[in-house]
């Protein structure tokens, strides 16, 4: 998500700077709006109320390296959570309440089109989203289907992404094995990276886990 979030600000800015027909070539400064990137989350495994996401846990370093961030502020929209939020704006706590009826109309067995009918009439009686529920009903519905999701994919896209991640997790482990090694002779992370013919800024990153957990007593960039 910080990922797609900075490609959408890049876009943003530069139909702005188009726009006003900014030079951001001058030696002017240009007056930029303040992003905010705020994702309402209603789905399954987030067991907090905030989460906040950065580009850059997704650099080889790690977090806070590089010159670049994008942070994403991921706010839990499934039921009770963010009391205080849907208690200052219904439309949310309605939005929340619907998802919550169709996935327990599900729970409870019923197919995905019946669950959410019901879920559609249920809110309707609680005063919940009543006015695009009355007259938006089959948009509703087609929006739902539209996006329904793929459970099958999900899993193997689960399961393909758990398996690379272990054996990305195995090779790590062979070479902390050898970098420790190497690093217990003096070597320099730049040395280690010729010799195993590995990218340095990994040697780093690896030398550094051992940094962490007590095997190296120095940081090897020093």
């Amino acid at each position: 998500m910080p990922l797609r979030g900075l490609f959408y600000f890049s876009q943003q800015y530069e139909g702005l700077l188009g726009a006003e027909n900014a030079d951001m070539y001058g030696t002017k400064r240009v007056a930029l709006p303040t992003p905010e990137y705020v994702i309402f989350y209603n789905g399954s495994g987030m067991e907090e109320d905030r989460r906040t996401l950065y580009l850059s846990d997704s650099f080889s370093m790690g977090r806070g390296s590089g010159a670049l961030e994008c942070t994403c502020q991921v706010i839990n929209l499934r039921r009770g959570h963010n009391r205080e939020l849907m208690d200052k704006c219904r439309r949310l706590w309605e939005y929340s309440e619907f998802v919550s009826e169709i996935e327990s109309n599900i729970k409870a067995g019923l197919g995905r089109d019946e669950a959410v009918q019901s879920a559609m009439n249920r809110c309707i009686e609680r005063d919940i989203l009543t006015d695009i529920l009355r007259t938006e009903k089959s948009e509703v519905l087609h929006m739902i289907f539209l996006t329904e999701y793929d459970e099958k994919k999900h899993l193997r896209h689960t399961f393909e992404e758990g398996r690379e991640e272990g054996i990305q997790e195995g090779r790590d482990e062979k070479l902390l094995e050898q970098i420790q090694k190497k690093l217990s002779k003096g070597k320099s992370p730049e040395v280690i990276a010729r010799e195993l013919e590995e990218d340095v800024d990994t040697i780093y990153r690896l030398s550094n886990r051992l940094t962490e957990d007590g095997t190296v007593t120095c940081d090897p960039r020093g």
